[in-house]
């Protein structure tokens, strides 16, 4: 039974590797490498993320990855923390968010610390945590949406195998007041089976 209108009661793994990385649901006692991570990589978050700006004490990411935990157990929203294998060290957050459990659809989102740029761990987690949505949850659109002037955003999602469907215009605002335009990438079941190695 799949539990649609209930997903408190939907099992499914709260972690799961891939080569390089422990992928896992928010726990008590990661605030201090999650507020370090964000300090260290603020002002690159600043122009894209707005909660950044929330996280200025330990206290402060202790809190959100309290509420990421209880979210995660009730449904919600499954915000996920990635850590270097075999390390303390947190590489950065994603995870799966605006979710219809009706569709099932989701949203990915992802953030990267930056003395871990240029390493592919991001694109790595975004097609683990696509994988994880459409084989354990059995999703039937994965969605990515960023900012059209967020280009490393765009080229995570293009590497990590999702098609650009649109664009809406003057969608959000951003941190500075400015509107800014959504793009909507999407990778669907079919497509996502296509990528997998030995399939093409």
């Amino acid at each position: 039974m799949q539990h649609a209108n209930q997903p408190i009661l939907r099992d499914f793994p709260d972690r799961f590797e891939t080569e390089p990385l422990l992928v896992r649901c928010p726990m008590p006692g990661d605030d201090p490498e999650l507020f370090a991570a964000i300090r260290e990589s603020y002002e690159e978050l600043k122009p894209w993320m707005p909660w950044a700006e929330s996280h200025k004490t330990v206290e402060d990411s202790e809190e959100s990855t309290r509420r990421g935990w209880v979210e995660f157990l009730e449904r919600p929203d499954l915000r996920m923390h990635l850590f270097l294998k075999g390390t303390d060290a947190l590489v950065g957050s994603s995870g799966l968010h605006r979710i219809d459990w009706s569709a099932p659809k989701f949203e990915i989102g992802y953030w990267r610390r930056t003395s871990f740029a240029g390493q592919g761990y991001t694109t790595e987690a975004v097609r683990g945590i696509a994988a994880f949505a459409f084989d354990s949850l059995g999703a039937r659109r994965v969605e990515i949406r960023c900012d059209s002037l967020n280009l490393r955003s765009i080229k995570v999602a293009e590497r990590a195998g999702f098609g650009l469907e649109g664009e809406l215009r003057n969608a959000e605002a951003s941190p500075d007041g400015s509107l800014r335009n959504t793009l909507i990438f999407a990778m669907l079941p079919e497509e996502h089976r296509a990528s997998e190695p030995g399939n093409g």
